[in-house]
């Protein structure tokens, strides 16, 4: 796992090995930063935050994966909220909305992120794609 941490300014920003423990560490971590930037952990928008970096991450691991290839969590605080951005190597793979029920086994990442988020996008890159999502105090 790579263990570099880059602090840009205000923002967070690391890379995790495309694996189940490295969406488990970018959640994990980016709570922690939140606390540190006076964000309360517990609070209802660190608890909103670290739903959204956990199925964003989960998506780019299981999605995104590309051999031998990170995904990249980038949090930024915002005047209203946080931004939290996953990049992944797999460009051609857009995320979708799961079209299932409830009763649906899986794919009910991006609605718990629709739900929780004030907005959410894709952004191109030159080699994958970033999925966005900017969660504000409050959302409902």
């Amino acid at each position: 796992m790579n263990a570099e941490i880059t602090l840009v300014g205000h923002d967070f920003v690391q890379r995790f090995s495309a694996t189940r423990r490295g969406a488990r560490l970018a959640r994990r971590l980016a709570v922690q930063q939140l606390d540190a930037w006076g964000v309360a952990y517990g609070s209802q928008l660190s608890d909103d935050v670290a739903v959204v970096v956990a199925e964003l991450a989960a998506n780019a691991v299981l999605h995104g994966h590309v051999t031998g290839r990170d995904f990249e969590l980038r949090v930024l605080p915002e005047a209203d909220g946080i931004r939290v951005e996953v990049s992944d190597a797999r460009g051609e793979r857009r995320p979708e909305l799961c079209a299932g029920g409830p009763a649906a086994e899986g794919g009910h990442g991006l609605r718990l992120v629709e739900a929780l988020a004030a907005e959410w996008g894709v952004a191109e890159r030159i080699v994958g794609k970033t999925v966005w999502a900017r969660v504000a105090p409050g959302t409902p």
